[in-house]
Parts: structure tokens; C-alpha cells; sequence
């Protein structure tokens, strides 16, 4: 190999090292390893930076903000309670999203979905209580796996499909066989590989992902709040039970009772049906809380001073009373004050880090006691002029949805998806014209819009796409081809071996579309000497896709959930290996068998 090779190697060695055994950010590890590859000069550094004008990049960030439109309007979770509801058991809850997704993924892009996805496993762990460590990954995959299935299910297979009409156009075929790949071709052996992998994964993410050590533990506030919510007029709750409403089995609270409009007391049983005006009074943490108040047809009951502002522009804030307020010895239900400039809505109230006895309206307000608000932005004014109350800060990461832009948004993101899949615009231009169009109707603010942009994840990406210019251009690329094709010599069913295992490394040292661009003619190279059909190879070309699955930087949407579900490098590969495994016997065993040497 050329001294820049053996360099190559070096840096990927030591990217890999710094990502298994240390605890450096990603983004900071690839970007290391592209400043690296820039200062020797492995590759032009025209190459080297075209991941940041990458299109596949600039899809992903604006798919983030298609998604965070979605999340915000809450047609996400509209689509994902009639899709998935709330499984109590992981089990169920890997075959209501992992089935959809595989079935998605094989005739729509699967980052889209993927994206939308994120929000909605994160709200239904934090729901339902169960491990998002061995959803996420497992999300990835599914939607690789069904991917691989129909030649428009990712982009990988139209390029194989592409090369191979031009290889018959230019007469390059030689003595190998083609003939061009049709809609369906590669189902007959990508659907039983992704039927058997979703099942593997099923079964192996059990105990080979585990959540993070001190994870669970910090998700859960030590604080407990008394709270009451009503159920309005309208509320889509009225009606249910509590076990369809979602909450016969809560995490992070507690239901203490429910109080009908009349003061009577119903049982809490799962079957209990909940009625508008039902007054539902909780024990509960500060996490839960915040879903609650942000829950579809659920209202904090005592607002103290009517807001002018729409509720989806109101934050939360967590609030200690101070020692000079005017509150102190009243009762909540004495509220508001004549005086008082404040405009705001009880939430929820502790005292000594619990929960305070009986009703909210019959409490009395005493020194230190937290209270959480809801609030809109002037809170933040006025509470600046006064001091009624101390350590005043925001509870992040909790937003009422804009309902009555739900259909909107659903509307934009599904003529996203038929314009790309049509072949009307590209992915791209899609994405960007429905990010814009989220802005434009009101879907979400652009505030929002910023904040929802993962920089981190496409830091990643574009640093990886001038990592594998390097590996091409330094001569470590041919070195590895010249190696499969001194394995596959002679006996076809070793050289479609070699032309997978080749697939699998490539698409791990480069992104994944361009390892099948740079095997393709590795593989026909192959074909031809042993004067053989090339449709074996092409579809081992295609379900190699799912080899990219080994490493987190090797597949975007292996990155989009890297962060999300809290992974360490080696969950990929302890998932991804055994995944690769069984997609490449299923390839060699059915591919010789449906498109026969």
C-alpha cells in the first residue's frame, strides 16, 4: 500500500478507537479525523468539504425541521395514537413500530420517517415507561431493512438499477448476463431478510441494548406536585376510559382521585369512563408533568389571571414563593389578588418536596413552597419588577401543541413524501419546501424551527463523506477491491460472497451509496470472467445496504438516533453484526436460487 493508504488506516483506526473507549462527542471525533485527512492532503480539499454542500446533509436538517412541524402541531401524535396507541409491553410495542416502518421504508424514503419517528418513540417512553434504548436502533434498522425490499425503497437500489441500464447501453456487460432490474425484483429475497431480521432484532435487543447506568434514575424528579386537571367541553378524552385515554397504567404519577362536576368521587378502575368536567387529582413528578400539561383534552384547573396569548405560546416555570410575598396565607382559592400584575395559571404545587394534602383550592400558601406555573413570555417582565417569587426558571423541553395545525402539517409532509416518491422533485427540494411551507401556515415558529436542527448529527455526516475521500482517494479502496476479487475467483457463490462482504466493509469506511457505486463494477468485473448472470450480484449489492447498519456514521439514520437513544459506538455494532449475518446467508442462500447463475 502507498504511504497515504497506511495514514488512511491510521486515522480510521484511531477514529474508531476514540469512539469506542472514549467519551469525546462524535461530531467532535469525525471532525478531528476530517482535519486530519485535510492537513496530509489525503484527498483534494474540494472532496474533502463536499459533505457540507452534501444534498443527503442538507436533506437530513431540513427533514429535522418537517419533523419538529409534525411534533409541534401534534399530528405526530395523533398519527402514532391511532398507529401504535400505548403498549404496555416492549414486545408490542416493537411490532406496532417496527412492522409500519419496515412496510413504510419500502416505497417511501425512509428519513422522513425515521424523523418522525424520534419524537414520538421519546414521548412514548417517557409515557409508558419503557426502555427507548431498545426502540431506537432497532428503528434504524427496520427502516434499512425495508429499504432494501423494492427498487425504490432507497436510493442505493435506483443507483444499482441505474448503473446496470447504462452497463447494458454501453455494451459493457462482457460475458455476464443482464438484463435491467425491475419494481420488484429484489423483494423475493429482501422480504424474507427483513422479516427474519425484524424478529432478530426483536429478540437480541432485549440483552444486547441496555439504557445508560444513572439513566432512568435522572429522568425521575425526587420532587413530587399535588396537581388537578379538568377535562373541558370538547376534550377528545370525554368519553373513555381510562385505559384508552392512556392512563390506567401511569409512570411518574399517581391518580389520588377523580371528582365529578356534581363533587361525587368515581373508582379509579381501568374501565372507569372519564366525563367533561372530571376534575383529575394527581400526585406527580416534574417530567410527568409536564406531558400531562401538554396531553390533548387535559387543563390545569385554577387559573389564577386569564392570558391574552394563545395557550401554544405559554412555558412552563418552576417557582419557589418568597419570604416577602402577599400570597403567603392565602388560599389558592382567594386568587388572584386584586393587586397582583401577574397573568398566569396554577399547574401543580409541592411543599417539602411533596405533594401538599387535599385540594389545591383549599391549600394555603406558606413560605418556600414550589409552585409550577404556566405562564406566557410577559410572566418573565413583570416577575422582573416584583418579588412575590425567587428561582424562577423555565421547564424545558415541554410545549402545548398547535392542534388546529395538525391536518395542515400532516397535509405538507404527505405531499412531501408523494412528490419525492413520484419523482416530481427531489428529496431535497421537497424537504426545503415543506420546511418552509411549516413556517409559512404557522406550524411552528421559527424559534422552534432553529432549536430542532440537529448540528451534532449532521456535523457527523458531512465530517464522514470527507472521511471516505480519503479512503478513495489515498488507494486504500483498491487495495480492498483487489483483495475481494483475489477471495472470489473462480466459484461464483464465493465470488458473491466476496462481492457482499465487500459491500459491507465499503459501506462502513464510505457512505453508503458510494460503496455500491465503487463494488458495482468489482462485481460485473466478476460476472464476466466467470460468464455468469450479474442479477445475483446486483441484488447482493442491494441487501448489502443493510451491512451499513454496523456503524453509527455508515447510514443517516443510524446518526439520528445515535444521540436520542443515549448509544455508545459498540451497541451499533453488537446489533449491526449478527443483523449483516443474517441478510447476507439469506442473500446467498436465495439469490443463487431465484436469478440462478
Amino acid at each position: 500500500m502507498t504511504p497515504e493508504a497506511w495514514l488512511t488506516v491510521a486515522i480510521l483506526a484511531a477514529t474508531f478507537a476514540a469512539l469506542l473507549w472514549t467519551k469525546i462527542p462524535p461530531v467532535t471525533v469525525f471532525l478531528g479525523a476530517l482535519t486530519l485527512c485535510i492537513t496530509f492532503r489525503l484527498a483534494p480539499l474540494d472532496r474533502s468539504l463536499a459533505g457540507f454542500a452534501n444534498s443527503a446533509v442538507l436533506t437530513i436538517g431540513a427533514l429535522f425541521i418537517v419533523a419538529a412541524g409534525m411534533y409541534s402541531t401534534g399530528a405526530i401524535s395523533l398519527l402514532s395514537e391511532k398507529l401504535i396507541g400505548r403498549p404496555k409491553t416492549m414486545t408490542a410495542a416493537q411490532l406496532k413500530i417496527l412492522g409500519p416502518v419496515t412496510f413504510g421504508s419500502a416505497f417511501l424514503n425512509n428519513t422522513p420517517l425515521v424523523a418522525m419517528m424520534i419524537p414520538v418513540i421519546r414521548d412514548l417512553s417517557r409515557s409508558t415507561g419503557l426502555d427507548k434504548s431498545k426502540l431506537y436502533i432497532p428503528l434504524s434498522y427496520a427502516s434499512i431493512l425495508g429499504g432494501t425490499c423494492t427498487l425504490i425503497g432507497t436510493a442505493t437500489n435506483l443507483i444499482i438499477a441505474g448503473l446496470v441500464a447504462d452497463a447494458i447501453a454501453g455494451g459493457q456487460a462482457g460475458n455476464a448476463v443482464l438484463r435491467e432490474i425491475e419494481l420488484f425484483d429484489p423483494s423475493w429475497v429482501a422480504v424474507p431478510a427483513a422479516i427474519l431480521g425484524v424478529l432478530l432484532l426483536m429478540v437480541t435487543s432485549r440483552w444486547l441494548l441496555r439504557a445508560r447506568e444513572g439513566e432512568d434514575s435522572a429522568l425521575i424528579a425526587k420532587r413530587r406536585y399535588g396537581a388537578e386537571f379538568v377535562i373541558p367541553e370538547g376534550s377528545p378524552l370525554a368519553g373513555r376510559t381510562l385505559e384508552a385515554a392512556g392512563l390506567a397504567n401511569p409512570v411518574g404519577f399517581d391518580i389520588v382521585d377523580i371528582i365529578r362536576t356534581d363533587g361525587s368521587r368515581v373508582g379509579l378502575d381501568a374501565d372507569t369512563r372519564l366525563a367533561a368536567g372530571d376534575v383529575l387529582v394527581l400526585s406527580v413528578g416534574l417530567d410527568a408533568l409536564g406531558d400531562l400539561w401538554t396531553m390533548q383534552g387535559l387543563e390545569p384547573l385554577h387559573t389564577m389571571r386569564p392570558m391574552e396569548t394563545e395557550r401554544y405560546d405559554h412555558r412552563l416555570v418552576e417557582a419557589v414563593i418568597a419570604p416577602g410575598s402577599r400570597a403567603i396565607g392565602r388560599r389558592v382559592s382567594e386568587f388572584p389578588l386584586p393587586d397582583s400584575p401577574y397573568e398566569l395559571t396554577l399547574v401543580a404545587l409541592s411543599r417539602h418536596d411533596r405533594p401538599v394534602d387535599g385540594r389545591l383550592r383549599d391549600v394555603r400558601v406558606e413560605v418556600g413552597d414550589v409552585a409550577v406555573l404556566e405562564v406566557d413570555e410577559s410572566f418573565f417582565y413583570v416577575n422582573s419588577q416584583e418579588t412575590e417569587l425567587s428561582l424562577v426558571r423555565r421547564v424545558a423541553g415541554f410545549r402545548i401543541r398547535r392542534w388546529h395545525r395538525a391536518a395542515v402539517a400532516a397535509g405538507i409532509t404527505a405531499a412531501m413524501v408523494t412528490a419525492a416518491a413520484t419523482g416530481w422533485m427531489t428529496m431535497l427540494n421537497a424537504a426545503l419546501l415543506a420546511s418552509g411551507l411549516m413556517l409559512l401556515t404557522g406550524c411552528l415558529t421559527l424559534r422552534v424551527a432553529a432549536r430542532s436542527i440537529d448540528y451534532g448529527t449532521l456535523g457527523v455526516l458531512a465530517a464522514a463523506i470527507g472521511v471516505a475521500a480519503a479512503v478513495s482517494e489515498s488507494g486504500l479502496a483498491d487495495v480492498i477491491a483487489s483483495a475481494l476479487t483475489r477471495i472470489g475467483a473462480g466459484v461464483p457463490l464465493a465470488a458473491l460472497a466476496a462481492v457482499f462482504l465487500g459491500r459491507v466493509v465499503m459501506a462502513n469506511l464510505i457512505t453508503n451509496s458510494a460503496s455500491a457505486v465503487f463494488m458495482f463494477p468489482i462485481a460485473l468485473s466478476m460476472a464476466d470472467q466467470l460468464g455468469v448472470s450479474f442479477m445475483p450480484f446486483a441484488i447482493a449489492l442491494m441487501t448489502g445496504t443493510v451491512g451499513a447498519s454496523i456503524t453509527p456514521a455508515a447510514y443517516q439514520t443510524n446518526l439520528m438516533v445515535y444521540e436520542p437513544g443515549g448509544y455508545a459506538f459498540m451497541d451499533f455494532v453488537k446489533m449491526g453484526v449478527p443483523l449483516t449475518l443474517l441478510v447476507g446467508a439469506v442473500t446467498l442462500l436465495l439469490a443463487p436460487v431465484v436469478f440462478p447463475f
